[in-house]
């Protein structure tokens, strides 16, 4: 069985994985002309590294990552401690696995690394999808370069703009959500006494929220922050801010914000635009997964995740003995709630990190601060449904022919 898998990116190279696993011969088709050191840090919580568990790829990524004490809450400009949820050894105990903190660039080069190892040449870069078309038997792909694929399955994992999603279900309607946010990697030799704690920090203001954590062994510290405005709409990762507007925005914070913003080289911002959920991701033999399935905002740092479940699934579903018009529904069924629930929550946390008002800020945070202080235990509980998933166990790959 072959698969052709439209995005090189987190979702499409971990489906190449748990493919191989499956038995299938896999083919990853990238528009990019190489795999380049761009992005900035990624939160991959216990959930997503049940997957990485079962790929071989824990170690690696552990390795090249960074394993943070807690998950902290604070006040943007005291810098008050609202709430402390401890990670580390308590998320394994817990929730059966580790909280790894990546940078994008190094978790695509393990995922490319172990799909070369495992699967040689698998990985076509410079080759953009044009269009698909399909047969009760087949899908072909039609390629930029005038090539055509054909497959068993085509599974769309090239995120927010796909064009699989396009041609499957026509032009989204990103609404933007008012919100745009700033991002940065800063080595931490540069911040002193200013350096983010070694934990998963958000910190909450007035129509603002930032986020800082540390990277690649803690040589690096990610910033992320996240304003309410409306004279910045586009969505793309790349467009460099002007470091005077950051300063602007975060105006008078803690210092640990504000140094993150000076020793910056170049600061990124993008519109974060909000989307529906997709009612189909299923097409025939084409699916979609990852963003290109259930594009969410960021306020879970679970975009990433979701993609690995998600690759994880489909593997699953397709493995079965049973015909493509049966498991690719099966996986959208399988997959469609968690993530609608996840796109939900993320949309909720930005109404939570972001309170205007003194009585708004006192009804959101004082009962974080007192359960902090009174039930810990609380803040490890209500995070249960999203880092306690285990889609693996959930649903197992019937074949097994993972390299060593």
């Amino acid at each position: 069985m072959r698969a052709i898998i439209v995005g090189g990116g987190i979702g499409g190279l971990t489906a190449a994985l748990c493919l191989h696993r499956a038995g299938w011969d896999t083919v990853i088709v990238e528009r990019a002309q190489a795999l380049e050191d761009i992005g900035a840090g990624i939160q991959l919580g216990p959930n997503a590294m049940k997957v990485m568990q079962q790929l071989g790829l824990e170690t690696a990524l552990i390795e090249a990552g960074f394993q943070p004490e807690a998950i902290e809450l604070r006040m943007g400009v005291s810098g008050m401690d609202l709430i402390r949820v401890p990670l580390a050894q308590t998320a394994i105990q817990k929730w059966g696995a580790p909280y790894v903190h990546i940078h994008r660039a190094d978790l695509v080069r393990v995922l490319a690394e172990a799909l070369e190892d495992r699967a040689p040449e698998t990985l076509k870069l410079g080759l953009g999808l044009i269009r698909y078309s399909q047969t009760d038997s087949q899908i072909t792909a039609h390629l930029s370069d005038g090539r055509e694929l054909t497959g068993d399955v085509l599974i769309g994992a090239d995120g927010i703009h796909s064009a699989v999603r396009t041609q499957m279900l026509g032009p989204d309607d990103p609404v933007f959500t008012g919100n745009v946010a700033w991002r940065a990697v800063v080595p931490v030799d540069q911040l002193g006494a200013d350096c983010p704690r070694p934990v998963a920090g958000a910190w909450m203001g007035r129509g603002k929220h930032a986020v800082t954590y540390l990277l690649r062994g803690g040589t690096l510290a990610n910033f992320v922050g996240v304003v309410e405005r409306h004279d910045w709409a586009k969505e793309g990762w790349q467009e460099e801010g002007r470091k005077e507007d950051a300063r602007a925005d975060f105006d008078g914070w803690h210092p640990t914000i504000t140094q993150l913003i000076e020793k910056a080289d170049t600061l990124y911002r993008w519109a974060l635009f909000d989307r529906k959920p997709n009612p189909h991701w299923v097409d025939g033999r084409a699916a979609l997964m990852g963003d290109a399935a259930h594009p969410m905002l960021p306020f879970m740092a679970q975009g990433a995740a979701m993609a690995i479940e998600d690759a994880w699934a489909l593997a699953a579903c397709v493995s079965a003995q049973t015909p493509m018009t049966d498991a690719l529904p099966a996986y959208q069924n399988l997959r469609y709630a968690r993530a609608s629930k996840m796109q939900a929550a993320s949309r909720a946390n930005a109404k939570t990190f972001h309170q205007r008002t003194g009585i708004g800020r006192l009804k959101t945070y004082g009962p974080m601060w007192l359960a902090g202080r009174i039930a810990p235990g609380i803040g490890l509980a209500q995070q249960d449904w999203v880092y306690n998933y285990d889609i693996t166990a959930h649903v197992p790959i019937s074949s097994d022919v993972l390299a060593s």
